[in-house]
């Protein structure tokens, strides 16, 4: 029978300067009173469900020293100062910061929220916010107060304190009592949330596993020259090794966690997935039983040591890790079905998504019915999906631990469990070195920006190991843990073009602080060049409009350079967010007019040669809207479209070979000159929504009419 391991895995960057003991952004706190109290309190719901829980040290020790009132929360005392009493650069800061949350569904739906949003404007680059916080009176503030704290709440904390729910529903004209009662549930949910974490872990409904403490890239630690093995033609920073370093991480990991819950933890989710054979021994010595990471690791590490074929149901075997003598039991991720969860779930009906990873987990249990032991591993982020979802994920988590509980075809166990009972395993001798994403570590090293990151770090650390000798120990303590926080992944992670954040300048300050702090602590002035920030650009712009009409030949090609040279271009990014999704299938989507028709060319990541049968849905919205239904084909048959929800005749005019090509007639969409029009791009498997372009929100337009080209023509 197929066992079923799901991890989720739930990790807050250390937003704290340890020297002001302030927390510069408040996502712990928020996260805490959203996912991940929904997170625990559903699986409580459903006790024939089994899962693992990742929590990061580096939160963990956030939780309980805001708990302990060992550090303050800058975005909380925003929150709590008197509205009458708040002075100008607060009332500014309330603006710029209190709309950080999901709009469509969680400002939206709520009126008053939603006032107060339209109030200050949704472009930043064209609001004077001096301006406006002078013209937000008091209670506008006292209202964007209370309901930027109350619509982070998660529905548990809705069904644990019924009076958020009344506050909810009075909606507006809040007063400083309201406020309090907000802020008061806040703290509770704080104090009790690792209780309850460790009361289904001390029953054993659920495991916990751990990362390294400020979760670096381990194997980078180790050494830097390691991120050479898979990308060969990277330019590296100066070479930082500190092995001891990557064990210290996992150490102090083990330490926490033993303090906290009791216990020593069994698992490893080494941060990002990063993983290095070299690693191997130390975490076996640390007492360490299996580690997870993801499947491109596993079907790398089999390439590297044979050259027999490598099928899709290797991934649900049974595997350990060895180097050096020391062995390993190792989980490896579904990367489909994870990455369906984290990013597409929401963007179906819950029980339509549940019924889908079902149905692929059936499919798995079938395919691999002549497996000794079969085993899947579904490991993904449990906090920042739940947003997306407009009922904070309440209906699909409710209905898949119901469907999965159920389930007579395979069974849900913890790693711990799934490994103690199968000691017989196939060893992997030649460990693949990277991460879950490309199975390289090209997000955190090779670009300018992070690898001045990476030689500041290098220079602090050198710096620090010559005055080992010269310091108390109390302060080379506070010193080495201010090395271990700038080590963390996260800083890496926004630096360089991969992924940007209205924040990224704080992550960049408190990157910098981290190194400042290690010479303050031993007594001397840091480098001037420590005050300047590392970050100096910014993502690619993902969306670039058209500047002229086009009029491209439909052969699935890219006929000559000019053809979709005036088009608009859609570039599928990383874009904001904290969290990385692989496997899109679309590239980039050119559009463009002529007098009377929309253009449309969509170019895959790879190739449109693709090994499973999956449909393309454009919806297109003016005065009315219209769905168009591509087929994409496999093994040679014929690309097909068809109108939804209309007429089902063919609809031809489109191509693919490289690309795909398609014109709309203007007609056939119901599109007028000058009319302000959108799109949409979705990609479905089975039905269900595996990505959508753009992730929320379409690509808008103004339909061109006959003097188009004189407005928008240029040298």
């Amino acid at each position: 029978m197929l066992s079923v391991q799901i991890l989720w895995h739930m990790h807050q960057p250390y937003y704290v300067d340890p020297l002001s003991r302030v927390a510069m952004m408040p996502w712990v706190r928020m996260h805490a009173v959203k996912g991940y109290l929904d997170m625990i309190e559903t699986v409580r719901e459903h006790p024939g469900v089994k899962v693992t829980f990742n929590l990061t040290p580096v939160l963990v020790k956030q939780i309980l020293d805001f708990n302990a009132g060992v550090i303050t929360d800058l975005w909380l005392e925003w929150t709590e100062a008197p509205a009458a009493d708040l002075n100008h650069e607060q009332k500014k800061n309330i603006l710029l910061n209190f709309f950080k949350i999901n709009w469509d569904n969680l400002i939206a739906p709520n009126p008053r929220f939603h006032e107060l949003l339209v109030k200050r404007g949704y472009d930043l680059m064209h609001v004077n916010v001096d301006s406006l916080a002078r013209s937000f009176l008091i209670q506008d503030f006292l209202d964007l107060q209370v309901w930027f704290n109350l619509a982070w709440c998660g529905f548990s904390a809705f069904q644990i304190y019924p009076e958020l729910g009344a506050l909810k529903e009075k909606g507006r004209d809040f007063t400083e009592d309201d406020k309090a009662v907000v802020v008061g549930i806040h703290r509770k949910i704080m104090q009790e949330l690792l209780p309850r974490y460790k009361d289904l872990y001390d029953k054993g409904q659920i495991e916990i596993a751990t990362t390294p403490f400020f979760h670096p890239i381990l194997p980078l630690l180790h050494d830097t020259d390691i991120a050479q093995r898979a990308m060969p033609w990277v330019k590296l920073p100066r070479r930082f090794s500190h092995p001891a370093d990557a064990v210290g991480q996992v150490e102090w990991a083990i330490a926490q966690h033993a303090e906290v819950f009791g216990r020593k933890p069994k698992g490893l989710w080494p941060s990002e997935g990063s993983v290095a054979p070299e690693l191997i021994p130390g975490w076996v010595e640390l007492g360490l039983e299996w580690f997870a990471t993801d499947e491109d690791i596993l079907f790398r590490s089999l390439a590297n040591q044979s050259n027999n074929g490598i099928g899709r149901t290797d991934l649900y075997d049974v595997y350990e890790a060895e180097y050096g003598g020391s062995k390993i039991a190792a989980l490896f991720r579904d990367r489909s079905l994870s990455d369906f969860i984290g990013f597409s779930a929401s963007k179906n009906p819950g029980d339509k998504a549940s019924e889908f990873i079902i149905g692929h987990l059936q499919g798995i249990a079938s395919a691999t019915k002549d497996h000794p032991q079969p085993m899947a591993g579904i490991i993904l982020d449990g906090e920042n999906a739940w947003e997306h979802f407009p009922d904070g994920g309440e209906l699909f988590l409710n209905s898949w631990y119901g469907r999965l509980a159920s389930q007579t075809d395979f069974k849900l166990e913890t790693p711990s469990e799934f490994f103690a009972q199968n000691p017989k395993r196939k060893t992997l001798s030649q460990l693949h070195s990277g991460s879950w994403i490309h199975a390289n570590f090209d997000i955190w090293i090779g670009d300018a920006e992070e690898n001045q990151a990476w030689e500041w770090l290098g220079e602090t650390r050198k710096f620090l190991e010559s005055k080992s000798e010269m310091i108390e120990d109390e302060k080379w303590a506070l010193a080495l843990m201010e090395i271990y926080a700038a080590e963390g992944s996260d800083w890496f992670w926004w630096y360089g073009p991969d992924f940007t954040t209205d924040n990224d300048l704080v992550f960049d300050q408190l990157f910098r602080t981290h190194l400042l702090n290690v010479y303050r602590l031993c007594g001397e002035p840091p480098p001037e060049k420590y005050y300047l920030p590392i970050c100096r650009k910014t993502a690619a712009e993902s969306l670039v409009m058209p500047i002229g009409l086009i009029h491209p030949k439909l052969d699935g090609e890219q006929t000559h350079f000019f053809e979709w040279h005036e088009a608009g271009i859609y570039r599928v990014t990383q874009g904001r967010g904290p969290m990385f999704q692989g496997e899109r299938i679309i590239k980039q989507i050119y559009f463009g007019f002529d007098l009377d028709h929309l253009h449309l060319r969509i170019d895959a990541q790879n190739s449109w040669k693709l090994a499973k049968q999956m449909e393309l849905l454009i919806s297109f919205s003016g005065v009315e809207e219209k769905k168009l239904v591509v087929r994409l084909p496999i093994g040679g048959l014929k690309t097909v479209a068809h109108w939804k929800n209309g007429s089902q005749a063919a609809f031809d005019k489109l191509s693919l070979q490289k690309v795909l090509e398609i014109s709309v007639p203007l007609d056939d969409l119901g599109w007028k000159p000058k009319e302000k029009v959108k799109f949409g791009v979705e990609v479905l498997q089975d039905g269900a929504q595996t990505e959508r372009h753009p992730d929320s929100g379409f690509i808008e337009l103004d339909v061109p009419d006959a003097s188009y080209e004189s407005v928008t023509w240029r040298v």
